[in-house]
């Protein structure tokens, strides 16, 4: 039987959750753990989100926390798209919570409007994360390049999910 998930919106007391997903193993694809300084900016920010929506994932029979998803505005290619993204914590990996937490994200975005695309872009080496993308029901545009963090360049795949229903 599959582990069925559900989106918490992020509370003020999910900051563990952050420093969680904030070790060099769960980072390796994002150039590394952050400043405890910018932890606590992506913690206000996750609170008091401007466009979007950051949640933790919870397992839907015992309300465990598995890990976080989220959606958020993203300039891209002459417009506005949501980007998401995910972490689910090492002792949950392999499960297929991730792809569960995506698949429920697109829903979560497709409900808040304002835009038809919703895109992920993991590293071309990821292939986990690749492997979410594919089996929520994106589909893979190509490789592009990307600054991330700032001054070191990586190739990402555009992974990209039609909120509109239509193809496109």
């Amino acid at each position: 039987m599959s582990d069925e998930v559900r989106l918490v919106p992020w509370g003020e007391d999910d900051f563990w959750l952050l420093r969680r997903t904030n070790s060099p193993e769960m980072t390796a694809h994002l150039g590394g753990p952050e400043s405890e300084e910018k932890l606590t900016d992506r913690h206000r920010r996750y609170r008091e989100p401007a466009a979007g929506r950051m949640y933790r994932v919870v397992l839907a029979g015992g309300g465990e926390t598995v890990g976080s998803v989220g959606f958020w505005e993203r300039e891209w290619r002459g417009g506005t798209v949501w980007e998401t993204g995910w972490a689910v914590l090492p002792e949950f990996q392999g499960r297929g919570l991730a792809a569960r937490a995506a698949r429920a994200v697109v829903e979560e975005a497709r409900a808040a409007g304002r835009h038809r695309w919703l895109h992920a872009y993991p590293k071309v080496t990821h292939t986990a994360s690749n492997g979410v993308c594919e089996r929520a029901g994106f589909t893979l545009l190509g490789p592009v390049e990307f600054e991330y963090p700032m001054g070191h360049r990586i190739t990402c795949h555009d992974w990209r999910f039609d909120l509109s229903g239509e193809d496109g």
